[in-house]
């Protein structure tokens, strides 16, 4: 069944299972088979077959069959053994002809694999096949819109079935969130998935990937069987000596056809002789006594003739003579026969060169079959870069995280307590403690956090002031800090950030002394500073016991730095005096051209520094376009993007177009594209599908230099400064046309100017610069008195007022 089902070997009628869905085969006598013509052609020659008895020694059978192709590496194979097991993935027709080729010429060669599901593969740690290595297939998802996703390939190996109930699996475990799946697989795959109202289409395609058999990995290992002993080769060394197998078949039919040819010109040379020198009408002959003389006789006569022929006389050849029928002597013609002979000569020389040049004819022999049946046989599978997914960013949040501040319990389960946040069930989270230690635990349903090693020590509840998901290698969220170094010793200030941590271990922020205590905590997630307000306890020889303090000073650094001196004297308290913005400024955006994602690690296209409100926009080969925010899980087409970079509501855009509704004349357009989404894509071509682009750019004052093709090929170019040729319109205009005669294509040349660089030593007045009233102290209400303070911490209260 497994050979009807790869679609190579046999041609096959009736039902014989489906490799999508995993249904079986029909019973056997409802099906029938034949070998395809490939097959014909590449497993089979009863000349070059080794042959044995069949087991009752009536018939033969063959040892093996004489396969002129790396079938092995086609079909691909997977078995296990004791102590052994192989696992070799088939890889792709054509691209085994043009390797195989590439080998026989000395030159270099990969394969890779290729499978009849389709899917996309990454290839990185392919590792040729061996041992080892390793690759990762996908499904091909695709967004029918924001709520439904459509599967149209599959994994190699899996089935629909599988496909569906690990799916079904991973959102009953709250990994992903799916209203429900359809199953409309018919010839191709259709896996209809609805999701839930408010998920993300973008994370639920990753969380495909991360939870179900979207994505399997799948780890080769070529073990074959040489010499009787079993050997880990790579894919490579199987290719070189299949093709080294092919060439020896190849051979041993060119010395077969050799051997056959010489045998017919030795006879055709034997046969004119007999029949021009009318040896069968000598009287010797015709009066011979018996058979032994008549043969004797012929021989005689042709003794004259032996360095003639290709190799000796024997009777039998003689007795071959002589059963040459009267009818085909009288019809015999010399000039035919001669021709016949000059033409066995010919192949027979043709041959001879095959066979000193059979690296030549075997790579002729590979080009035949690819151009016979590689179209049968395209790739299926797209070989790409796969972004690797952190199951931690793309796993729904469908836990809810719970505190009890009293009894120091955090968890999913404490339904009656305090709400922290959304979680999922594989998430961390981090805990502060006001005796500045830290830790990052997981998420559980009930678990005990209400305790420190140094609260220990001292003999105190561990005060939590702090608690939140922990975002691993999060280098954007800042906390701000301010603590008492020791019982009694100075305060300071400081800016850190946790990126990675050692679960259920203790972490300190501050130096370590016995009695330090955290004053003044906030958590920023995009690095904001905000203005704190230091109150000092009251003492007789300070003049004031209030100051501001900007954490915007403070720099970010290390979580075991001790951080700045705040204050040598005792602090009262530290509260927040007004917001501050991110100290962090925008942040940089990277997109990988091999994956096609989006970064913030430094990989690919480096497309700006972006901030909340930006956007990206992308532009296809068609002339769509749409814009998206910035999220890593954002998915982009894997082919056709023309350019990505960061949106821009006022550039100008130049576009040079065949437009198909005006007789395929070339028009020029200038526009700027429109802020959409990435689900609306808009289209600045026009709505005919058959109207193409030929030049898009975004330079200022562009010059377009216009090639005459065709009729008008003799014309001289001409060139066209775009500002002063058409003005601005909107992205659906028609534009201008440049001319009604044959374009073979357009360039872009060299600007005669660019824009004006405005001078940035210039100041603005003092009365253009905005002020942000955000930023600005809180006048409105009264500072508290020195004996406001001092009432405070002894816990008198006064009668009458001031």
């Amino acid at each position: 069944m497994q050979l009807g089902q790869k679609d190579l070997l046999i041609d096959c009628q009736g039902n014989w299972g489906n490799i999508l869905t995993g249904d079986s085969a029909a019973a056997p006598r409802y099906i029938e088979a034949r070998l395809s013509k490939f097959a014909l052609d590449v497993l089979f020659n009863a000349k070059t077959t080794e042959w044995k008895l069949s087991y009752d020694g009536r018939n033969k059978e063959p040892v093996a069959l004489p396969v002129k192709f790396p079938l092995l590496l086609a079909q691909g194979a997977e078995g296990i053994a004791v102590g052994l097991s192989a696992k070799i993935l088939p890889h792709n027709f054509g691209e085994l002809c043009d390797a195989a080729i590439d080998c026989l010429k000395g030159r270099e060669f990969k394969l890779f694999p290729d499978f009849l599901t389709g899917g996309s593969i990454d290839v990185s740690k392919y590792n040729d096949g061996m041992r080892g290595g390793m690759v990762k297939v996908r499904a091909k998802i695709e967004k029918l819109d924001n709520k439904t996703l459509v599967i149209r390939e599959i994994p190699y190996g899996k089935t629909t079935s599988s496909v569906i109930d690990s799916i079904l699996k991973a959102n009953d475990k709250g990994k992903i969130k799916i209203r429900k799946v359809e199953d409309k697989t018919a010839a191709e795959v259709e896996i209809i998935v609805h999701l839930t109202p408010g998920t993300s289409s973008d994370k639920a395609i990753d969380a495909l990937y991360a939870f179900t058999d979207c994505e399997v990995s799948i780890s080769p290992n070529c073990c074959v069987i040489e010499d009787k002993k079993p050997q880990f080769l790579t894919v490579s060394d199987v290719l070189k000596r299949a093709v080294d197998h092919t060439q020896e078949l190849l051979r041993q039919e060119l010395l077969i056809r050799r051997g056959e040819l010489m045998e017919s010109l030795h006879f055709a040379s034997l046969e004119r002789i007999f029949i021009e020198e009318r040896i069968y009408k000598d009287k010797p002959f015709e009066q011979a006594p018996n058979m032994d003389a008549a043969c004797e006789h012929i021989d005689n006569r042709l003794t004259p003739y032996y360095p003639q022929f290709v190799r000796e006389v024997t009777k039998e050849d003689i007795l071959k003579l002589m059963e040459i029928k009267m009818a085909r002597i009288l019809k015999f013609n010399k000039d035919k026969a001669e021709e016949l002979i000059a033409k066995m000569k010919e192949e027979v020389a043709r041959i001879d060169h095959d066979l000193q040049n059979m690296e030549e004819v075997t790579a002729n022999w590979f080009l035949l079959i690819k151009e016979k049946y590689a179209h049968e046989h395209p790739r299926r599978t797209e070989i790409r870069s796969f972004d690797t997914i952190e199951a931690s960013k793309v796993i729904e949040a469908n836990e809810k995280l719970y505190i009890n501040r009293a009894e120091g319990f955090i968890g999913t389960a404490l339904k009656k307590d305090e709400f922290v946040e959304n979680c999922s069930p594989i998430d961390d989270v981090i805990i502060f403690y006001r005796d500045g230690t830290y830790k990052v635990t997981r998420v559980q349903e009930k678990v005990f956090v209400g305790e420190t090693e140094r609260s220990k020590k001292e003999k105190r509840k561990a005060e939590i002031i702090h608690i939140a998901v922990f975002k691993r290698n999060d280098k954007r969220t800042i906390y701000n800090v301010v603590y008492r170094d020791g019982k009694n010793g100075p305060s300071y200030i400081k800016r850190f950030n946790v990126t990675s941590v050692t679960h259920d271990r203790e972490y300190d922020l501050t130096t370590g002394e016995p009695g330090s205590r955290v004053s003044y905590f906030t958590a920023n997630p995009n690095g904001e500073a905000e203005v704190i307000k230091v109150t000092l306890k009251p003492n007789p020889k300070l003049r004031r016991i209030f100051f501001d303090k900007d954490f915007g000073e403070i720099l970010v650094k290390g979580r075991q730095s001790r951080g700045n001196l705040l204050t040598r004297l005792d602090v009262y308290r530290v509260t927040l005096k007004s917001h501050g913005g991110s100290t962090l400024g925008g942040r940089k955006v990277w997109f990988d051209h091999d994956v096609q994602r989006l970064n913030y690690d430094g990989r690919g296209q480096l497309l700006g520094e972006f901030h909340s409100d930006d956007s990206i926009l992308v532009v296809l080969n068609n002339g769509d376009f749409y814009t998206t925010n910035f999220d890593l899980n954002n998915h982009y087409e894997t082919t056709g993007i023309l350019r990505v970079e960061k949106y821009d509501e006022s550039k100008v855009w130049t576009a040079v177009l065949f437009d198909a509704d005006q007789q395929g004349f070339a028009y020029i357009k200038r526009f700027m594209f429109e802020r959409t989404s990435q689900t609306r894509h808009l289209n600045f071509l026009g709505e005919n599908a058959d109207s193409q682009l030929l030049l898009l750019t975004d330079t200022p004052y562009a010059r377009i230099k216009v090639n005459y093709g065709g009729a008008d090929a003799v014309r001289e170019p001409f060139e066209v400064d775009a500002e002063n040729f058409i003005a601005v319109k909107g992205f659906k205009a028609k534009g201008k046309r440049l001319t009604t005669c044959n374009v073979a294509g357009v360039e872009e040349l060299e600007p005669l100017r660019q824009p004006e660089v405005a001078d940035s030593e210039t100041e603005p007045a003092d009365e253009d610069i905005a002020i942000d009233d955000t930023t600005q102290p809180d006048n409105t209400t009264q500072e508290p008195s020195r004996q406001d303070i001092l009432d405070e911490i002894t816990g008198q209260g006064r009668l009458f007022e001031d």
